[in-house]
């Protein structure tokens, strides 16, 4: 069993459904790659909205829902995170260079340090210091990582990340998906484990 899992490293939803699909992945012994594309590329192809567009009621629903969903998993999410959003453009590098270079699982924890960084922990993942020491964090080499984050084929291969997942289907963060199956969103992880179960 394989899963792709496009994350976005700005998305409260990815962060809220990260330990999640990671405990999935392990009990079906499924391997799992994380793609960080750029949601913003991936909206404007299909049809979504970035958060500062969206209606007055809808950026409302979406502060109750992430009350309610932080309630529920018990993670501690701040709701106004003092760095949202962040810039993704050399933390999705430095993700993309390690998965490509070290594997997945390192790349899926990496991601997901980035994520807490942000939605609990109050620190912009966007700087180079503070991704530095999160990637310290992560067991990795910062000074190793961060160059590989300079290198530029990096972000060519997330624009081509990013159009392939346009093409397969792919419209909002997290998707997980499985064969021809698509999982958006964090509260759809229960349908993800009833697909993983079939093998």
């Amino acid at each position: 069993m394989h899963i792709d899992y496009y994350a976005s490293l700005n998305s409260p939803w990815t962060h809220l459904g990260a330990a999640r699909i990671e405990a999935l992945a392990a009990k079906h012994q499924a391997t799992l790659r994380i793609w960080p594309v750029d949601f913003g590329t991936i909206f404007a192809g299909s049809g979504g909205l970035p958060l500062p567009k969206r209606s007055p009621q809808r950026q409302a629903y979406r502060l109750q829902e992430l009350a309610r969903w932080r309630e529920a998993t018990g993670i501690p999410i701040h709701i106004h995170p003092a760095h949202f959003p962040t810039s993704e453009a050399l933390s999705a590098s430095a993700v993309i260079g390690v998965r490509e270079t070290m594997g997945d699982a390192p790349a899926v924890t990496l991601a997901h340090a980035v994520l807490r960084a942000l939605w609990e922990q109050e620190r912009n993942p966007g700087e180079r210091a503070t991704l530095s020491a999160i990637i310290a964090e992560c067991g990795l080499d910062p000074a190793a990582v961060l160059a590989l984050a300079d290198d530029p084929r990096w972000a060519a291969m997330r624009e081509a990340d990013t159009a392939a997942a346009l093409g397969r289907g792919v419209f909002g963060a997290p998707s997980y998906v499985i064969g021809d199956d698509i999982f958006w969103g964090q509260d759809r992880l229960e349908f993800v484990a009833k697909r993983l179960a079939k093998g």
